[in-house]
Formats: C-alpha cells, sequence, structure tokens
C-alpha cells in the first residue's frame, strides 16, 4: 500500500487524533513506551517522522518536542552515520515501565484490604500528603485518604483504621472520576467503535502510528484516576468497555520490529 494513499488508514488516523490537545512530547512519550521501551532499543528520526507527521505534526515541533525531552532526561539522541537515533534514558525507561502494566492491564484491577487514614487539620497534613504520592492512595477529603494494601506503620500523627466493608458515596464516584475523564473515555468509545477491522498490507510505519494514537489516548484516560473496582465506579463510567476495545483493535494491529520502521523506504 502507498503511505500517502490509503484511505481507511488517514480516516482512522482522524477518527482518533486529538488535536485541540495534542502535546508532541507526551505523544512521543506514548510512542517509545510502546514501541521502544526495552534498553538498547532505538527508533531512526526518519522512522519517528514517518509515525508522527501523519497526525498532522510538523517535523519542527517533533524537533522541538525531542529537545525537550532530552532536556527532562527522558530520551538520549545520537549519530548513526548520517542518520540520528533517539532512545529512551534509564530514567524514561523507569518511567514508562511504572505505567506499563496500567496501560496494558486487560482487566481493571480490583483492590481490597481497604483502609482509612485521617489526620489532624494542620499537624497531620504533612504527612498525608506523603502518603497520597503513592499509586494506592486516593484523597477522600483534605485530611482523609483511602488505601489498599497493607496498613503503613510509624504513621504515629494518622489515625488508621481498616475498613471490611464499604459504601461508596455518589460525591466520592464523581470526584474520582469527574465529568472531563467521563466526557474523554466516552469520546474515545465511540472513535474507536466507529472503526473498521484493519486492512491486509498496512506499513511497518503506519501501524506504528495507529498504535501510537491509541495507546496515547487511553494512557490518557487510563492514567487519570486510581485503579478502583466496580463499586467506586459511575454508573456510566465507560472505562471498561473502552478498555476492550483498545484492546481488539491492538490486538489486529501487531506491534512492529523496529528493523522494519528503519527498513522501510519513503
Amino acid at each position: 500500500m502507498n503511505e500517502q494513499h490509503n484511505p481507511w488508514f488517514e480516516t482512522t488516523v482522524q477518527q482518533l487524533n486529538d488535536p485541540q490537545n495534542q502535546r508532541v512530547w507526551s505523544v512521543i512519550v506514548s510512542l517509545f513506551g510502546d514501541l521502544a521501551q526495552d534498553k538498547g532499543a532505538r527508533i531512526s528520526g526518519s522512522a519517528l517522522t514517518r509515525i508522527i507527521t501523519p497526525m498532522g505534526i510538523k517535523p519542527e515541533a517533533i524537533r522541538v518536542a525531542l529537545h525537550r525531552l532530552r532536556k527532562d532526561g527522558w530520551i538520549e539522541s545520537a549519530r548513526s552515520g548520517r542518520a540520528s537515533v533517539h532512545y529512551l534514558t534509564e530514567y524514561g525507561r523507569n518511567q514508562s515501565a511504572a505505567v506499563t502494566p496500567r496501560i496494558y492491564e486487560r482487566r481493571a484491577a480490583a483492590p481490597g484490604d481497604w483502609h482509612l487514614l485521617i489526620a489532624e487539620d494542620g499537624a497531620g497534613q504533612a504527612t498525608l500528603d506523603e502518603v497520597l504520592l503513592l499509586s494506592n492512595y486516593v484523597a477522600v477529603n483534605r485530611t482523609t485518604a483511602l488505601g489498599h494494601g497493607p496498613m503503613p506503620r510509624n504513621l504515629d500523627d494518622l489515625l488508621a483504621a481498616g475498613v471490611n466493608s464499604m459504601s461508596v458515596p455518589g460525591w466520592l464516584k464523581a470526584r474520582l472520576f469527574p465529568d472531563h475523564l467521563q466526557d474523554a473515555c466516552a469520546a474515545l468509545q465511540r472513535d474507536l467503535q466507529q472503526i473498521a477491522p484493519p486492512p491486509a498490507g498496512l506499513t511497518p510505519a503506519q501501524t506504528g502510528t495507529l498504535r501510537t494514537l491509541i495507546v496515547h489516548r487511553w494512557r490518557r484516560v487510563v492514567l487519570r484516576h486510581p485503579d478502583l473496582p466496580p463499586s467506586f465506579h459511575p454508573e456510566d463510567w465507560a472505562g471498561e468497555a473502552c478498555r476492550a476495545l483498545v484492546f481488539q483493535l491492538l490486538d489486529r494491529l501487531p506491534q512492529p520490529e523496529l528493523s522494519a520502521l528503519d527498513a522501510q523506504t519513503e
């Protein structure tokens, strides 16, 4: 197939693209996290351009985003002959690896062993703020956190209480899954439902473009709320239906080999 004249590919890119909320550096982070997260994995500048430019992103914007990511310690760049190659730093790999399980988990986690931590207004607030940096805690209000897993020790300035059963009120569901997050999830679900099955003959770069768009949109939904069982979800939460559609499409778009991206001619 000609990369420039593939109606299904072009239509699908338009369907998945989100130009109003497009941060190029974040798109590149999604790309490396999906295609080149392993140590030693490198993507050439030309392959990166072929994957990203169909999204309506100009090469100049890619260069600016790469500069930012190098400055922030995410990516390193080097020369390979006359070409440039880019790869995740150890910091970038660690950051990507930290969120990979949540992005690629095919079934939502359903944590148990809940406990509450309550701080006195003032003295214990700093301690509670530190606890809330951990991924297994969510804020109920300014002085109360809900967590799962073993109850922490040595938190003498917090009241800690185990929770055997729990009723989740609507106001907490709305706080954990705010309207803008529900809207983003519902929009992704609608877009995925309108995509026809991929045709045969997509190039490695086209597959890379589509996978990056899917992962990027899904990442911006699934990483913006904590892992919580269904009892915490609002009644119209589309997250799990959306999850199924994401992996249904990713399974039909197998991850391309990096060597195939580099071997592909313009």
